[in-house]
């Protein structure tokens, strides 16, 4: 009766994984021989650790990744890919996201760019951080209609909040002139005090060509690159193409660390 009082209490405070594990050393008996402390102590570490695995679930809901389950521990290096995983290993399990720096990410289609970039921004989340994926050709429409609708400005904040920035697919389209005003609104609120993630086929010497304006192109630019890291990723599609039985041309599926 008591340790039922107590599981009750447990789950009343919102230890419900605490509670499931002392359910679990009752059914166990080899957890007799232990001491209190020892018992206690791992009781409090299924709680915390069950908070970390809710919490970084939640982030990665919200941060709505292209490739939520990319990896950085998935990573292909291969030496024709122009990056090396010892350099991608330092980045993502150094302080880029608590100093702020932009991370930019070029190379040809199908080299992998996404893949990285959600990769990068899934190791944050699993690191505590919040995340937020945008694809720039899409931007637009969102602002438009956030404007229509009066949650730009709410929305806006939510942005500079975000630990993580993930902007993918950025100079595939023309920008007019009021998505570039937003765009460099986004980026002025984000420089040195949160992190930015920048996929693009598009090097980076013809970003400010891309911008349009000249004025915007250097504040924009200005801003990303006072610290930033640059991946640039090389070689062939890693989209394989497989002619199937009696279809010649047809698609195999593509590899997990695809653009």
């Amino acid at each position: 009766m008591m340790m039922n009082t107590t599981l009750n209490q447990l789950r009343g405070l919102r230890l419900e994984t605490m509670a499931q594990a002392l359910e679990q050393q009752l059914r166990t008996g080899g957890m007799a021989a232990m001491s209190f402390e020892e018992r206690l102590a791992l009781l409090v570490d299924r709680e915390v650790h069950g908070r970390q695995d809710r919490r970084c679930a939640r982030l990665l809901k919200l941060a709505k990744l292209k490739y939520p389950q990319a990896a950085i521990e998935d990573l292909d290096s291969r030496s024709t890919r122009g990056i090396e995983r010892s350099a991608v290993m330092s980045l993502a399990l150094g302080d880029w996201v608590q100093a702020g720096h932009a991370v930019l990410i070029t190379g040809p289609t199908g080299a992998g760019k996404s893949w990285l970039g959600c990769a990068l921004a899934q190791h944050a989340c699993r690191r505590g951080h919040s995340a937020i994926y945008q694809r720039v050709p899409r931007l637009g429409e969102e602002l438009r209609i956030r404007h229509a609708n009066g949650t730009f400005t709410r929305w806006l904040d939510t942005l500079k909040n975000t630990d993580v920035l993930l902007l993918d697919d950025w100079g595939m389209t023309a920008m007019d002139a009021q998505t570039r005003a937003d765009l460099l609104e986004i980026i002025d609120d984000r420089a040195a005090s949160r992190a930015t993630i920048i996929t693009s086929q598009l090097p980076i010497e013809h970003w400010h060509e891309w911008i349009g304006d000249a004025t915007m192109a250097d504040a924009m630019l200005d801003r990303l690159m006072q610290s930033h890291h640059r991946l640039t990723l090389t070689g062939e599609s890693l989209r394989k193409k497989v002619p199937a039985k009696g279809k010649a041309g047809s698609q195999a599926p593509a590899s997990k660390d695809t653009d």
